[in-house]
């Protein structure tokens, strides 16, 4: 990493770093030293936080224990700044068994072209406990017009009322919802859908613009400082597409933690425990996915905020290549790090989503050559032999011991599978990178905010979030500069790794879902130990720009959901759809259904009876459950 000198971090010029298996660089956990707090105990904290005699002080001190000064703020590194993880694009990346797309193509086109390279058979087996239902499965009963939107949407409504104390959502539509479906049914009377996501309930994360809902970011003011007048791009290009827009779902106000505990909107709760969190900050949206409200949700991803929640959610997550997905009509809370993220049912629901609403905008495209775009051709059966897998032992290994076990077992599996290399590798400077992207979302939150802040009564603001405001005001032009420098220094890091390996692997959370407290319910909590752990392995999607996916590989003894992780090359998604379809295969089975289902309860009490044969022979009620 480097030496010391007067207190201050001298970082080692790259030539000298060694990043094979047996390096001697020191792997850093994250020193993290901020005790829980929440109720009283956090309000009075934040009051202190806030106050011009002892704030500063406080902050200096918080920032020096958690080693930012050492490691960030005075550290000297050769490297140059990089602002924007913008990556140029290789023509000499090659990916296997993919259909090459062109640029032009609208995204009714582009999703036509994605469902021509889906399998041929469904990846479900006969004992399966439960499937959810896919995004084919409902283009085909309503294509079979056994289905129709509109009764779906009715059932889906319906559930949405009885699952009310879940949190999943902060505003729907009711009657907006009935006219998207009325107008799909007919549609598909007259049989002329417009694309396979045609009459698909598609929910989306409250930081996303989409009418006629307000986009609050999860608090109580900022759709009345900046009002909601058109759908953001990603939102457009799905209802060109025909889905049905459900609403904005809840999310951790601002986007500023990592639980999913919301102070206005309630504590978005885990159907595969309501007791516990369902994580932060696109946290409705993959509890919804979760619950079988919706096969797909969109969310958005600044600090592993879709992957995060899909992992502890059971869904699968996932983030592609910075710059892939327009991110116009998205709240500007960050702008070098955030990107629109997909929760998905399977990764075929995600392939499909991502065919609708991925490609550059066309005022954007200038002379340069543009990525290349690719759909993986997915079968059932050998995807492609030649994957190899960079994976960094120590890092893998720093987490909870069931997590460890579980995600080894499956990454065994998947090689032993398939035939593929896992190389060893060291990626230095861990936790180095996630402190510099901790300045950097922090600081690009507060600047994005500031004009708002100024006329703000604070007493509107949940506490939790107050305290990340007074953190994120904290950070200097001195402390965000030296973090770009890192980042320059880690996108060269990955780059090497990347030259030798096709992706990396990683547990996608340090720990799963943990317990909701009372007195967090009103204020919100500061939990950074936990926190650092679910953000562990997110950090070099974001920060370096990486396309990354999480797919759920087992449960803890308690049940609750894990998941595994794998980071791309840069605009190599269809190599990385490709990974996660093939470790779904070998997963596939053994997923679970959540333990609380709103649905079951309704047809034990004779509310419901109606069974309905899916397209693809397995039984399950629309939605599936809750």
């Amino acid at each position: 990493m480097g030496i010391f000198r007067n207190e201050v971090l001298v970082y080692k010029p790259l030539k000298e770093v060694d990043l094979t298996s047996h390096s001697s660089e020191p792997y850093l956990p994250a020193n993290v030293k901020a005790p829980r707090m929440a109720g009283f105990l956090v309000k009075v904290f934040v009051w202190f936080m806030e106050s011009r005699i002892f704030g500063t002080l406080l902050l200096y001190i918080l920032k020096a224990n958690n080693l930012i000064h050492k490691l960030v703020t005075n550290a000297e590194l050769e490297e140059s700044p990089i602002y924007f993880p913008l990556h140029p694009f290789d023509e000499d990346v090659k990916e296997h068994e993919v259909k090459c797309i062109r640029s032009e193509l609208s995204p009714l086109e582009k999703v036509q072209e994605a469902t021509e390279c889906m399998p041929l058979t469904s990846q479900t087996t006969s004992n399966q406990s439960f499937k959810r239902w896919t995004i084919m499965d409902y283009s085909k009963a309503y294509t079979s017009l056994q289905l129709t939107p509109t009764v779906v949407a009715e059932r889906f409504i319906e559930a949405v009322h009885e699952s009310s104390e879940m949190s999943f959502f902060i505003s729907y539509d009711t009657k907006d919802i009935r006219q998207q479906a009325q107008e799909s049914t007919l549609r598909y009377a007259k049989g002329e859908p417009i694309s396979a996501l045609d009459g698909v309930l598609i929910a989306i994360k409250d930081e996303i613009d989409c009418t006629p809902y307000p986009t609050t970011g999860g608090t109580k003011w900022l759709h009345e400082q900046r009002p909601c007048t058109n759908d953001a791009c990603s939102v457009k290009r799905l209802r060109l597409c025909g889905a049905i827009l459900v609403g904005k779902t809840n999310m951790h106000e601002l986007g500023a933690g990592t639980s999913g505990i919301n102070p206005h909107y309630g504590a978005t709760r885990n159907p595969y425990d309501p007791n516990k969190i369902s994580g932060g900050s696109s946290s409705g949206s993959a509890a919804v996915v979760a619950a079988g409200l919706c096969p797909v949700a969109l969310g958005v991803d600044g600090g592993g905020s879709v992957r995060m929640p899909a992992a502890l959610c059971g869904v699968f997550g996932f983030k592609p290549t910075f710059g892939r997905i327009p991110h116009s009509g998205v709240l500007p809370l960050n702008w070098t790090v955030g990107m629109v993220g997909i929760l998905s049912a399977t990764m075929e629901d995600s392939l499909l989503v991502y065919a609708a609403i991925s490609g550059e905008l066309p005022s954007n495209r200038s002379n340069n050559i543009s990525p290349r775009v690719n759909f993986p051709i997915l079968n059932s059966t050998l995807p492609f032999s030649t994957v190899k897998i960079a994976m960094y032992d120590k890092w893998f290994n720093d987490c909870r011991e069931d997590i460890k076990q579980c995600c080894s077992n499956a990454l065994d599996k998947l090689a032993h599978h398939y035939g593929w290399k896992i190389i060893g590798v060291t990626i230095p400077e861990i936790e180095n990178m996630r402190l510099a992207h901790y300045t950097t979302i922090g600081s690009e939150c507060s600047t994005s905010l500031s004009s708002y802040l100024e006329k703000l009564d604070y007493a509107k603001i949940g506490w939790d979030a107050r305290f990340a405001l007074a953190i994120y005001g904290s950070f200097s032009s001195k402390e965000y500069i030296k973090a770009q420098k890192i980042r320059n220094r880690q996108i060269q890091i990955h780059d090497n790794i990347f030259s030798q390996a096709d992706v990396i692997v990683t547990p996608t959370t340090g720990v799963t879902a943990y317990p909701i407290f009372n007195d967090a319910l009103k204020t919100g909590e500061l939990d950074y130990v936990n926190g650092a752990a679910l953000v562990r392995y997110s950090i070099a999607g974001n920060f370096l720009g990486y396309p990354a996916v999480t797919i759920p590989v087992g449960y803890d003894e308690s049940g609750m959901p894990i998941g595994l992780q794998f980071i791309g090359r840069p605009w190599c998604e269809a190599t990385l759809i490709h990974i996660a379809f093939a470790m779904q295969a070998l997963c596939i089975q053994s997923y679970r259904k959540p333990e609380e289902n709103v649905w079951s309860r309704r047809l034990s009490s004779g509310d419901m009876s109606t069974w309905v044969q899916g397209p693809l022979g397995a039984k399950c009620v629309l939605p599936v459950f809750l």
